[in-house]
């Protein structure tokens, strides 16, 4: 193994380490990898199963307000209500609080941080991170990818 190789895979093994997600059988709805990609975009994909995240201020749910409730686009589980979202000044949809039994959590500490991950806890979907730096009453920011969601107005 020369240096450039072993580098690749010391970096490779810091960027993955700590992972702890539950395995795809571990919830309720189960695709195929192959069923997953035939239902998503490439894009969605990358999100929603390879947990990537979409480029910031790309999502035009960042800046939807009206009454309505957002959806897993892997299950269609009700996952935020509109009541709870506010502008986070990041780029993506953020939110304050989750609707109960809706979402998952794990710690990643890929990237060299500590962080929340949130998925759906239905069919175990990336939905993004959360953070405590959101407004009262819970002090959280659930930061999520509009990519995984889907909005359905009241």
């Amino acid at each position: 193994m020369n240096r450039r190789t072993f580098s690749f895979a010391a970096l490779t093994a810091a960027f993955t380490a700590g992972q702890s997600r539950p395995a795809q059988g571990a919830f309720e709805i189960t695709r195929t990898d192959a069923e997953w990609r035939a239902m998503l975009t490439p894009l969605q994909y990358r999100v929603m199963r390879e947990e990537g995240t979409e480029r910031a201020g790309s999502s035009p749910l960042d800046k939807v307000y009206d009454a309505g409730v957002y959806h897993c686009r892997g299950c269609d589980q009700a996952l935020y209500s509109s009541e709870h979202k506010y502008d986070s000044g990041t780029g993506w949809p953020s939110f304050f609080d989750v609707l109960p039994n809706a979402i998952g959590t794990h710690v990643d500490t890929r990237f060299f941080m500590t962080r929340t991950e949130c998925h759906c806890d239905r069919c175990g979907s990336h939905l993004g991170h959360i953070f405590n730096d959101g407004p009262q009453p819970t002090g959280k920011r659930h930061c999520l990818n509009g990519v995984s969601l889907v909005f359905r107005a009241a």
